[in-house]
């Protein structure tokens, strides 16, 4: 798995979380996971996470700190398993900066308000990830928290950080895979 933070900033729309996205865009091919910062504006039509839909949930936020990974293993329960993975590495990493951060399945709250907003879906080639955490606390539908109100500056290094926790993880497994031999 490869990684790369995003030297400039990105709007996020929904449309970003598609098959082969980060190759057409960064000409990064295979499983990788990238962040930028940008403001994020994903109307209803664009929505993933179709609760969110039904409830007339439209995301946005003025600026914060978005992840995509998309990684070539297809089964939606591995996506779902990687997103939990990639939130809880989320919350170690904040964590290890002193702030008590609370996770509730994919979400993360600081405070008592919502940090982060995270979807895993498939596509027929891939699964995709799209999680982002407030940079600023200002344009969300919502109260929400931010990294700013935790006193974390420094996004492109706690990006970088996160990215490569969650890169080590993946091929950590993916080499204890392939360290056993099949029991009859």
């Amino acid at each position: 798995m490869k990684s790369i933070f995003i030297d400039k900033q990105i709007t996020y729309t929904g449309r970003e979380l598609s098959p082969h996205w980060i190759y057409k865009n960064f000409n990064i091919q295979g499983s990788a996971i990238v962040s930028f910062i940008g403001p994020v504006r994903v109307d209803l039509s664009e929505m993933v996470d179709i609760e969110d839909v039904i409830n007339n949930e439209p995301i946005s936020s003025d600026l914060m700190l978005n992840f995509i990974i998309e990684d070539f293993e297809v089964s939606l329960h591995h996506a779902v398993s990687n997103q939990r993975l990639f939130i809880c590495i989320i919350k170690e990493v904040l964590e290890n900066r002193g702030v008590i951060i609370k996770r509730e399945g994919d979400d993360l709250f600081f405070n008592g308000k919502k940090l982060s907003v995270s979807i895993a879906t498939k596509s027929i080639t891939s699964s995709l990830i799209h999680t982002a955490l407030n940079i600023v606390s200002n344009g969300a539908p919502i109260e929400v928290s931010s990294l700013n109100e935790m006193g974390i500056f420094d996004i492109k290094e706690i990006a970088n950080k996160i990215m490569n926790k969650f890169v080590f993880e993946i091929e950590d497994m993916n080499f204890a895979k392939s360290k056993v031999r099949g029991v009859f």
